[in-house]
């Protein structure tokens, strides 16, 4: 296995959108939601703060002190909710730098967290977490310059509410964290274009089916997500090397997902389905050679 320093390593703690959907039906995707941890460079950047944050920071409790970057694309419950349970927060000596845009009402990233912690909404504030938290206000469209290697690009996405979108480039590599947005129909969004231009991996928020999203009795158009059919328009326009579907509806099975999955592949061949408590690994050509590109495989701890 090659160094921290020397690969690229992404890992999906929670892949569900809206709500959390524990249960039978769900075990083999996962029922948590967003949360994406990058090993990258040598950084650990983790990118929303849904349930899946909560496995995240069990596990990391083995590893502290811990240092990390965690980018928020905005602050719907199903991104945020995960954090009052991140438990390396409340223990001295780890140290987080939270990034989100501030939102339309003009409440910054730091304000949210600590709404979303007071009365009657938690037991406890957020002044009670003992790590050193520093926010950031991010501006969308800035560049973010993590160290000499790792860049990460921002632009907007068409989320109600507005919602931000990431970039992460190193040593040639480059993953885009697309999530939550809404296509636009009949062209691609630029925006989101940008992002994903000839991405390694393109992480993208495919909630819906068309059928569901122009559903004549339930359509979904303005919720704020897209459907898989356009995330592979997206795919092949972006010249993306790898596809992951991702913020999968709370009402689909592990069986509905097996079924989408088979369909997004004879799509787009090199794709997969997010999935709780998998990961990609990519290695920087110059690097190691032999190795370069990704492959799929367990999350270890």
């Amino acid at each position: 296995m090659s160094s921290i320093n020397n690969r690229f390593k992404v890992n999906f703690w929670g892949v569900r959108g809206s709500i959390p959907c524990p249960g039978a039906t769900t075990v083999r995707y996962g029922g948590n939601t967003p949360c994406v941890e990058m090993q990258v460079g040598g950084e650990r950047l983790i990118f929303d703060g849904g349930t899946g944050l909560r496995l995240l920071g069990q596990s990391l409790l083995s590893q502290m002190p811990i240092e990390a970057r965690i980018f928020f694309t905005h602050s719907h419950w199903d991104h945020i909710q995960g954090f009052p349970f991140f438990t390396p927060a409340f223990i001295p000596g780890n140290c987080f730098h939270l990034y989100g845009a501030v939102s339309p009402n003009g409440a910054t990233i730091k304000q949210r967290h600590n709404d979303q912690m007071l009365h009657p909404n938690f037991p406890v504030p957020l002044q009670i977490m003992q790590a050193d938290l520093k926010f950031y206000d991010l501006k969308i469209g800035e560049t973010i310059a993590v160290n000499q290697d790792v860049s990460i690009e921002t632009a907007k996405l068409n989320h109600p509410g507005e919602a931000v979108g990431y970039r992460v480039n190193w040593r040639g590599i480059s993953v885009a964290y697309v999530t939550d947005t809404e296509h636009f129909p009949g062209k691609l969004d630029p925006n989101v274009l940008q992002l994903a231009t000839e991405a390694d991996v393109l992480i993208i928020d495919a909630a819906y089916t068309d059928e569901e999203y122009y559903s004549e009795t339930s359509p979904k158009v303005g919720w704020g997500h897209s459907t898989w059919q356009e995330a592979v328009k997206m795919a092949k326009a972006a010249k993306v090397k790898q596809l992951v579907i991702f913020h999968h509806d709370p009402m689909h099975n592990d069986d509905f997902l097996d079924r989408l999955a088979e369909e997004v592949k004879e799509a787009f061949p090199n794709s997969i389905l997010a999935q709780e408590g998998k990961s990609l690994e990519l290695f920087p050509k110059d690097g190691n050679p032999e190795a370069s590109g990704m492959s799929a495989a367990e999350v270890s701890a």
